[in-house]
């Protein structure tokens, strides 16, 4: 990301929003869902690898999406991304939690290391990117927006630490819209169900086992397909528009009726 600042280009009612794991999928769909609400909005893709953030940015209008490699996992991580947001464009008005790793296991697969690792990434990242956002999400009268799971809303067989950390993430979602409301911040979440994006292939299923998962899916899903990653994105951004001001504290299912079957 340049370090050129755009303050003085930026009128009083531009918005900046960062979203976590954009480099694909729903965060990619996300960034592109507010860059198409016109030129008074910047979006800060963050993701971990340049190659996918770079393809998110050249995917919408000039300067529009910014990238930002950046782990969120790093010990600096979360106040570099706020610091670097706010030196470039001097405000962050939304804040999309998207990012989430989701690797496939049973009670017996588990290792102390993965659950590290999965909890770094889903839960804490999460929390820490909040806590260093809340000074300048205070000053905008800001959002958050925590992206879930439907599989944290039911029982669902193998990935229940998966389930459990999301879970974890909207009871989170509850509270902060209740400890923050007082500084006119305002938090939501969506909880997916199954999605058409790459998160099983960086699982590392196997062609036949992410068939046979996508079958499963589909049997638990009353509309009888898979979601699209656009419309988790029309979610996001519909959540997190002015025109929902009195809306917070909610976790919106985005999941074909998975939640209700």
């Amino acid at each position: 990301m340049s370090e050129m600042s755009e303050k003085s280009g930026m009128s009083e009612n531009t918005r900046v929003v960062v979203v976590t794991g954009a480099g694909t999928g729903i965060g990619r769909a996300t960034a592109w869902a507010f860059a198409d609400q016109g030129p008074e909005v910047r979006v800060v893709a963050v993701g971990r690898r340049a190659e996918p953030l770079a393809e998110t940015a050249r995917g919408r209008a000039a300067g529009r999406v910014v990238p930002l490699v950046a782990d969120i996992t790093a010990p600096d991580g979360p106040e570099e991304i706020v610091r670097r947001t706010l030196e470039r464009f001097g405000r962050l008005d939304v804040l999309v939690n998207n990012a989430g790793i989701a690797p496939p296991a049973t009670l017996g697969g588990y290792t102390r290391e993965g659950l590290g690792a999965l909890l770094a990434t889903n839960l804490t990242a999460p929390v820490l990117l909040a806590q260093a956002a809340l000074p300048a999400l205070t000053d905008s009268r800001g959002v958050i927006v925590n992206v879930s799971t439907a599989v944290g809303q039911r029982g669902w067989p193998s990935n229940s630490a998966y389930a459990a950390g999301k879970a974890a993430v909207d009871t989170l979602t509850r509270s902060w819209a209740v400890e923050l409301a007082p500084r006119g911040i305002r938090v939501v979440a969506v909880a997916p169900g199954a999605i058409e994006t790459p998160i099983a292939d960086h699982a590392g299923l196997d062609p036949e086992r992410r068939a046979a998962l996508r079958a499963w899916q589909l049997g638990q899903t009353p509309l009888g397909r898979i979601g699209d990653a656009a419309e988790v994105a029309w979610a996001i951004v519909q959540l997190a528009s002015p025109q929902a001001s009195f809306v917070t504290g909610v976790v919106l299912p985005v999941d074909g009726g998975a939640v209700v079957r």
